[in-house]
């Protein structure tokens, strides 16, 4: 069942910006994860490390069209550089990410960035993720064409992390509607 104010969607905070630490993180993987590979082939055929290797190792950078800005070929874009329209594959993230999976919107995908907005100056507050879960409640139904508590769809958020917002001046909180499942096409007017 739908809140009918959003308390705490399912957060997902932005990088602290530290990408360094958190690339050296994930190249780590690729080794672990043709060691696993090598054994988990053995047990389980091929269509497992595929699913197992595609969850796991790097992907490049998403291709954006030059002229329009839309993402044609897909790939993981910096959370930093998510613009409205770009449709994400993001299921299955951590907490706290620098850079997130994303396809064209024709491909089927989990959420849809639909705005977009800054938190004001000062201290980091301490409600920040009840002011971004608020902000992106008050721009939900300009962009579905329908008031959130009508919609079957809903909405989630990242935002800065503390370390973020001192040490970088990150203010943006990113907001992504989506659906039960997977959805094809763009959720923009789907007024559900």
């Amino acid at each position: 069942m739908k809140h009918t104010l959003p308390t705490l969607s399912t957060l997902v905070a932005r990088s602290t910006g530290s990408s360094r630490s958190t690339r050296s993180a994930r190249q780590s993987g690729p080794l672990m994860a043709a060691a696993l590979a090598v054994g988990v082939l053995s047990l389980t055929g091929c269509s497992a490390i595929d699913q197992f290797v595609s969850e796991n190792l790097p992907r490049p950078a998403e291709t954006r069209d030059a002229g329009s800005g839309e993402i044609v070929g897909g790939g993981k874009t910096d959370v930093f550089t998510l613009r409205v329209g770009d449709c994400l594959s993001d299921a299955k993230l951590s907490d706290t990410v620098s850079d997130v999976p994303t396809v064209p919107c024709a491909d089927a995908h989990d959420s849809e960035v639909y705005a977009d907005f800054t938190l004001p100056e000062g201290d980091y507050p301490a409600d920040a993720s009840d002011l971004a879960d608020q902000g992106c409640y008050d721009r939900f139904p300009e962009f579905a064409g329908i008031a959130y508590e009508d919609s079957t769809l809903d909405f989630s958020n990242y935002i800065p992390t503390e370390d973020g917002w001192r040490e970088l001046n990150d203010r943006t909180v990113t907001c992504v509607i989506y659906d039960v499942g997977q959805v094809q096409g763009t959720l923009k007017g789907a007024a559900r």
